[in-house]
């Protein structure tokens, strides 16, 4: 572990990475594009026709699909993830290899632009080419996921390990705010409301965005382009990266055989084996609460675009307090303490959002207000980001816990493995489940299964004092 220190400069443009890669998860997975995708844009599967338009097209009405449309989002979710599962490990393994990891963060920060550049193309009238668009996701997910695996494996060289909770947590802080300022940009000045035309803010939409084609929600892809692309560049010019390895011809070999070797060793490195299956648990749940959430509030609760924006305000900004007071408990109490008690409290915040609907709120509980249940959904949704931002901030240090620097980076690929590994499990079973239960409400709930089972998982799992 590195006890030297990078320069302010190099360390907060590592940080800046957060920041850069945030509005993708923001915007595009939790809050604007996801939910517009599947109740504006995928059609119904049986009927033909414009669905966009209210007429009537041989006797049936064409609407949106939300079920179908979560159906087909959980795929590609599950198929981005597939791809992560299986290469992350050997490019993480490469990469220590070789030795620099600006590389790989400079290939797939493109794939990750592309891709969500090409999100522009989800119109609302019934032609939009779904399957590119769905295309366009994955890439941009599979880019900005193995960036992110590169980037962190650079952590343990920036700052002394008695450092690191603090480094992680202040970057998680970051990367909400990021997300925070991106959202009011987009509910503020581009997303409007089709009837009024009117921004959150009371504006007419910034560069003539169409209100009634949905163009502010996707821009969301462009922007999140054109953002990552500035805020990424200064890590590249100011972060230290990794000195080449004198052996870069027998790169490939030396990867797979240090791999192999890792994964044979692994049984015996209990903790390190422990922690990988535990967090692939909980850290799926996780990501099943933020890519399904914003399509559970639209589907379920009825939650218009501003509604979801204001909701994904206040995570966010919860979810910066949390990551950064997280960093802090991190430090004084150790990560395992704070990934354990963080689990605890997304299965309750989870719990309390799959039972709330428009007439009850925990099964129960009937509603007596209209607005009941959305205020319930928003503190709901607070919790989850400020346990969520305390999470992902110090599984990031009790992972480096568990290994040698020079291993770093294959690490953050096994670590991207067995988050991916049942990644793909949790979206595909949630569009099964839906699709067999016809429920956006039941169709979710195998989230909190999966966190409870990582809670439980950390029993198992030591860290460094």
């Amino acid at each position: 572990m590195s006890e030297t220190k990078t320069s302010k400069k190099g360390v907060f443009s590592w940080m800046l990475f957060d920041w850069a890669a945030q509005p993708f998860h923001t915007l595009v997975i939790t809050f604007i594009f996801a939910p517009y995708f599947v109740s504006k844009v995928v059609p119904n599967p049986g009927v033909e026709g414009d669905f966009a338009s209210d007429t009537i097209m041989e006797g049936v009405q064409r609407v949106p699909d939300a079920v179908y449309g979560q159906q087909l989002w959980g795929q590609a979710l599950g198929i981005g993830g597939i791809f992560i599962a299986l290469m992350a490990p050997f490019l993480g393994a490469m990469a220590d290899a070789t030795g620099p990891r600006k590389p790989w963060i400079a290939v797939f920060s493109l794939a990750a632009i592309a891709g969500s550049a090409l999100l522009w193309l989800a119109t609302p009238d019934g032609n939009a080419p779904v399957t590119l668009i769905l295309l366009a996701f994955v890439l941009a997910l599979v880019g900005i996921e193995f960036s992110t695996v590169f980037t962190n494996s650079m952590m343990p060289s920036l700052v002394p390990r008695s450092e690191l909770g603090k480094l992680s947590g202040s970057g998680w802080a970051l990367g909400y705010v990021g997300g925070i300022v991106a959202l009011i940009v987009v509910l503020g000045f581009m997303v409007a409301d089709p009837v009024t035309s009117k921004t959150l803010l009371g504006f007419t939409p910034a560069f003539g965005l169409d209100a009634t084609q949905y163009e502010g929600e996707r821009a969301t892809g462009p922007l999140t382009a054109l953002w990552y692309l500035i805020f990424v560049i200064p890590l590249f010019l100011l972060t230290p990266d990794t000195p080449k390895s004198p052996d870069q011809k027998n790169a490939v070999k030396s990867a797979l055989k240090n791999l192999w070797a890792t994964i044979r060793e692994l049984p015996a490195r209990k903790s390190y084996l422990s922690f990988l299956v535990t967090s692939m648990l909980y850290r799926d749940g996780l990501n099943g609460l933020f890519m399904f959430g914003g399509i559970y509030a639209a589907g379920v609760l009825a939650m218009s675009t501003t509604q979801l924006g204001i909701f994904g305000i206040l995570a966010a900004l919860a979810g910066a307090i949390g990551a950064f007071f997280g960093g802090r408990l991190d430090a004084r109490f150790g990560p395992r303490a704070v990934v354990f008690w963080s689990c605890w409290l997304l299965f309750i915040a989870g719990t309390i959002i799959v039972s709330s609907t428009p007439e009850s709120i925990l099964f129960i509980v009937p509603v007596t207000s209209g607005s009941t249940p959305l205020i319930v959904f928003y503190i709901a949704g607070s919790l989850i980001g400020a346990a969520g931002g305390a999470l992902q901030a110090a599984s990031r240090t009790l992972l480096v816990d568990q290994v040698e620097e020079k291993e770093a980076t294959e690490a953050f690929g096994l670590y991207a493995l067995t988050g991916r590994a049942t990644s793909f499990i949790a979206p595909l079973s949630i569009a099964a489940v839906t699709a067999a239960t016809q429920s956006q409400r039941i169709g979710i709930t195998p989230i909190l299964v999966l966190i409870a089972l990582g809670a439980i998982g950390l029993y198992w799992v030591k860290e460094k004092k």
